[in-house]
């Protein structure tokens, strides 16, 4: 050729080929771009690197949150538990004090022979 070497007309044919307009692609995804590169030619960046101190710093700071979270879930179950409770004794002070307001008769047992089943059924012991 004349005066031109290879290695120049290269580039030439490299900037032709990226500037041919792009058609629809084959999957549809015409978002995606083309890669110019090969993912091991891509400069990779290093990511930074945390200090002991740092490392450790992070550590306390996670277990003290923890321990606060631990904290406030105990806290709920107490509560949860005292009302429980809470609840609990006032229906039994609730079911005394019918207990002690109910009007209540005396049945011999001569009257309980000649009760009905459905007034067997009516009747409470205590």
């Amino acid at each position: 050729m004349d005066g031109v070497k290879l290695e120049e007309m290269e580039p030439s044919v490299d900037k032709l080929i990226r500037d041919i307009p792009r058609g629809k692609p084959k999957s549809g995804r015409m978002w995606k771009s083309v890669k110019t590169e090969r993912y091991s030619q891509c400069k990779q960046i290093k990511r930074l690197k945390t200090t002991w101190a740092e490392k450790m710093q992070l550590k306390t700071e996670k277990r003290k949150i923890k321990e606060f979270q631990e904290h406030l879930t105990e806290e709920k179950v107490k509560k949860k538990q005292l009302n429980r409770m809470r609840a609990e004794a006032n229906k039994k002070r609730k079911l005394l004090n019918e207990r002690k307001s109910e009007i209540t008769q005396p049945i011999k047992s001569t009257k309980v022979k000649k009760l009905k089943k459905k007034q067997l059924r009516m009747i409470e012991t205590r």
